[in-house]
């Protein structure tokens, strides 16, 4: 029994004193737990709100393949549209209160008087303007006062002037324009709107009728006007006479006029036979040419001049700048 008792013991001894050890159990091989991605679900309509989606944003490739890099001097902005400021005249800006003249209309060749009253200015300035509009005269002037102006004797239409105060966004302009009263009367009535260049001009007229048009030799200007109606540019030329009766025939002999058609004579054939083009146009003359005492009377129109010519038959040719167009004006 002793013996008994005392392997008891020791084989207890024995257990204490032996490392602890622990019991591994194989498992299979662990696996990767894939990411929980919260994906925003349509709510049904009830519910009124959705749950967003929590995503990462790429950076904007670039050129280079990397970000693109961030302004050195901030957030850039685009700038707005631009406006142009709409300048402020000031309350102490100079006016004009009255500029006008002693008189309605003004006859070539006289002179008129210019009045003028402004407010808040210490000078004043006028100008005298051309056709165009242009200034081409100018007078310093007081603020208030008068200022005696000549006209010339050629003058037509208008006369006009500018008067202006201040400088810059301050400046205040005042155009008048004056008419002209027409000092010389038409050769015809009724007379067209416009004053002539001069009074007419009585002259020898030799004219002549075509199959296409017609001739006039006016003689005061020793020019031969050619008018055609075959409805081609230019619609009337004008030639300087060069005829000379001493060493230029005075028609083309040989030359085949059917019965009924004439061959144009000295100076008008001179021109109808030394131009292809008056020949072909005009054609062949309807009857002899015919001499009359008339007048004309011109309009200048910037550089070109319009022509009025009194016709054989009582009425009045007009004649367009250029050669753009011609008219009969019958008279009544």
């Amino acid at each position: 029994m002793q013996r008994y008792l005392w392997l008891i013991l020791i084989t207890t001894l024995l257990a204490g004193c032996a490392p602890a050890a622990q019991q591994v159990l194989p498992t299979e091989r662990p696996t990767l737990t894939p990411t929980l991605t919260l994906t925003a679900t349509q709510p049904p309509p009830s519910e009124g709100f959705s749950t967003p989606t929590l995503t990462r944003t790429r950076p904007p490739a670039t050129s280079t393949g990397g970000p693109s890099p961030t302004a050195l001097l901030g957030a850039t902005r685009t700038p707005d549209r631009a406006t142009t400021a709409t300048p402020v005249r000031s309350i102490n800006a100079p006016r004009i209160e009255f500029f006008t003249s002693d008189a309605p209309a003004v006859a070539p060749g006289s002179a008129l008087s210019l009045f003028w009253s402004t407010r808040g200015a210490d000078a004043a300035t006028i100008y005298r303007l051309d056709p165009q509009g242009q200034r081409n005269q100018l007078w310093n002037v007081p603020p208030d006062g008068s200022l005696t102006v000549n006209t010339r004797a050629d003058e037509r239409g208008t006369v006009d002037f500018l008067l202006t105060v201040g400088e810059g966004n301050d400046r205040t302009e005042q155009r008048l324009s004056l008419p002209l009263s027409c000092p010389v009367a038409w050769f015809f009535t009724p007379p067209p709107p416009d004053c002539p260049d001069a009074e007419p001009t009585e002259t020898r007229i030799v004219e002549q009728a075509f199959v296409r048009g017609r001739m006039l030799y006016v003689e005061g200007e020793d020019r031969i006007y050619v008018l055609f109606n075959d409805g081609l540019d230019p619609a009337w030329s004008r030639f300087q006479n060069l005829y000379n009766p001493a060493i230029h025939p005075e028609s083309l002999e040989g030359f085949p006029v059917p019965a009924g058609r004439y061959q144009p004579l000295a100076i008008l054939g001179y021109v109808w036979r030394g131009s292809d083009i008056v020949r072909s146009r005009l054609g062949l003359a309807l009857e002899p040419e015919f001499a009359s005492t008339g007048f004309t009377q011109t309009i200048q129109r910037g550089d070109a001049v319009q022509v009025y010519i009194s016709g054989s038959d009582g009425n009045v040719l007009l004649l367009q700048p250029e050669g753009v167009t011609w008219e009969l004006i019958p008279l009544g």
